[in-house]
């Protein structure tokens, strides 16, 4: 079938073209995206599908997100079974809550959209040195997560509305203070104890398994000793520093940059400013604000009247702590640096200029410029090489998107080599061995895009050595590849692995006899108590000493109607433990600060029950079902022995 649509390319492009642009005529941009991200349901929510596609595109945006805040996390993590899980679990929440919201008839008026854009941090950086919002960036905002700007405004009030469902459940959460001492008097409750440990690591001296033991792990686990798959390839990169080698600027052109740039790139324009201000925060009550405003009204007449003694009047009445007492003087600072109202008046201002009254989140200033730091503009040699670069950045995005084409086009219609589109676009084909479904630790880049690998993995690529389809694997940068080599996933030989076999065996074997043991003495020291026992220690959840985590579980959650009792808990790899629980000891009684604290806590964790429970009881309602299997333990542990 490939092979017919490579061969009649135009025909099939001229096809689609007839089928898709009345689709996109008839259900507009968003509404195709809704339809196309569909595919096989991984959850429902009142009777409507949660699409893989649709998962896919959350779960993008939520490693953007979290790549964008911390760059250096581990790609791994972010794309691990669990955490696309947790993906699936959040977007089902949403659209729970949604339908919460839509249920109950919430709604989100323009006024409180409006609002809510107006600080958003994010929206906020996308604004023109004269407050307004750059609309190209905005849209290429909304474009980033595949939406219109429309969408993008429904998106954001679809999560007001919804806000108001989880509100109504944690704003009206109730926890006297009676009842939050008394459970957390029992939560912090703390134990005197003595532990006893039965470590595997005491008990590996005393098993050796036999050959026929070790032969049976091995033909029992075979999935524990595999080589993984692997793949030697060849691969080749489109990204911006390519487009930007491509480009000859023209002399004329740099020249009208320059002029009309050169004020910008000379550098910033800086001013020193004194204000006197007059606390009044959007909190404080409207008769308060009005007689702040009116004080700082009555300093300007103050002020307008003397000018010189603006300094003066600013160490006696200003109320900003930091600059009071050097009269108000701020220093010298750039756009960006101070609140917008402060900002817009005092670079509107000339050189002893005193300001009207400027009111903003801190309340009322009166502010006056005592000098202007203008940069020195620089010439248009000095500037060269910046304006080079920048003007060829400009260039290589305009040009980017025709080049992507030509690239992505290229590698599907010269599908057996990569070598036609490198060579018509200067590229470079680079080769790479024993690649590997998962990237080998310390790999960044292209290797180590989720995507690219998969695409590498497919049956296409595999079986019939094609170029893989242009990858998107960063902003402004795809990658091909053609497998040149495959070696597909093998059991290693006995032979190979006999020592991480018994290693394997030995643990096991020996962590039963930990256990063993230490079940037999929980036995023994229930009916006679020993001579001797580890030392005492005083434990809780505030303070676990070196406890296991298990360990403390269990103690905490002994009978101790009689005391001394003895518990014993399995811990797995880790061995055994026998705890003798002596003695109840009160938490500690908190001071008046710390109590109102721990109170506070409290009542954010009842909030946080009782929206949970809420959720529980909307899922019901709404007949929840997740399809995709959860990631479970043995699987994680499996994936990491491979």
């Amino acid at each position: 079938m490939f092979d017919l649509v490579r061969k009649h390319t135009k025909v099939m492009m001229s096809l689609m073209f007839l089928l898709i642009i009345p689709a996109f005529v008839l259900v507009g941009v968003d509404g195709f995206s809704r339809i196309t991200a569909k595919g096989d349901a991984v959850a429902t929510v009142a009777n409507e599908n949660i699409g893989q596609a649709e998962w896919d595109a959350a779960h993008k945006n939520e490693v953007d997100r979290i790549r964008a805040q911390a760059p250096n996390v581990d790609a791994k993590l972010l794309d691990s079974p669990a955490a696309r899980y947790m993906t699936l679990e959040r977007l089902v929440r949403e659209r729970v809550v949604a339908e919460a919201a839509k249920d109950s008839h919430l709604s989100t008026s323009d006024a409180r959209l409006a609002r809510e854009l107006q600080q958003s941090p994010t929206i906020a950086s996308l604004r023109k040195p004269d407050g307004s919002v750059d609309m190209d960036r905005y849209r290429q905002l909304a474009a980033s997560q595949g939406l219109t700007p429309d969408g993008f405004e429904a998106r954001v009030r679809g999560q007001l509305s919804s806000r108001q469902v989880e509100a109504g459940v944690t704003d009206t959460a109730f926890s006297p203070p009676a009842l939050a001492d008394v459970a957390l008097n029992a939560f912090y409750e703390r134990r005197e104890v003595q532990v006893s440990r039965f470590n595997t690591a005491d008990y590996t001296s005393k098993v050796n398994p036999t050959d026929a033991e070790i032969e049976a792990y091995y033909q029992a686990n075979p999935k524990l000793f595999q080589a993984p798959e692997s793949a030697s390839i060849e691969y080749a990169v489109l990204d911006l520093d390519t487009v930007k080698k491509s480009i000859v600027l023209n002399e004329s052109d740099l020249k009208s940059y320059y002029e009309q740039n050169v004020s910008r790139l000379s550098g910033k324009e800086e001013r020193r400013a004194s204000h006197i201000l007059i606390n009044a925060p959007k909190d404080m009550p409207a008769d308060a604000r009005k007689a702040a405003r009116e004080r700082a009204q009555a300093l300007l007449e103050q002020v307008r009247k003397a000018p010189d003694t603006f300094a003066d009047v600013a160490k006696k009445n200003s109320q900003d702590a930091g600059s009071a007492p050097n009269g108000g003087d701020l220093d010298y600072f750039g756009r960006g640096a101070m609140v917008k109202p402060f900002e817009d008046a005092a670079f509107a201002m000339k050189k002893g200029d005193i300001s009207d009254v400027v009111e903003s989140d801190f309340g009322f200033h009166i502010i006056k410029v005592t000098d202007i730091k203008a940069p020195k503009l620089r010439t248009f040699e000095e500037l060269r090489a910046s304006m080079e670069s920048d003007l060829k950045t400009q260039q290589a995005q305009r040009k980017f998107a025709d080049v992507a084409e030509t690239f992505t086009n290229g590698v599907y219609e010269q599908s057996d080599s990569l070598a036609p589109v490198a060579e018509r676009l200067k590229l470079e084909v680079k080769t790479a061995t024993q690649l590997q479904r998962k990237p080998a630790p310390g790999v960044t880049g292209v290797l180590a895009n989720p995507k690219f690998l998969a695409a590498v993995f497919s049956p296409d690529s595999l079986e019939k050595k094609r170029n893989t389809e242009a990858i998107e694997v960063g902003p402004s940068q795809l990658a091909a590849a053609r497998v040149i080599e495959y070696t597909p996933a093998r059991t290693k030989p006995l032979a190979e692995v006999s020592a991480s076999v018994k290693a394997r065996l030995v643990a096991i074997q020996a962590a039963e006899l930990a256990k063993k043991d230490g079940a037999e003495k929980l036995a023994t020291w229930k009916v006679t108590a020993p001579a001797s026992l580890p030392t005492q220690v005083v434990v809780s959840r505030e303070n676990a000493q070196t406890v296991p985590a298990p360990v403390l579980e269990a103690i905490l959650q002994a009978d101790t109607v009689k005391l001394p009792t003895w518990v014993g808990v399995d811990l797995g790899p880790q061995g055994y433990a026998v705890v003798r629980v002596n003695k109840i000891l009160p938490s500690p009684v908190p001071s008046g600060d710390a109590a109102e604290q721990g109170r506070k806590q409290y009542a954010q964790w009842i909030a946080s029950a009782e929206s949970q429970a809420y959720y529980k009881l909307l899922t019901q309602r709404f007949k929840v079902k997740i399809k995709a299997p959860h990631p479970s333990v043995t699987a994680g542990l499996e994936a990491q022995a491979e």
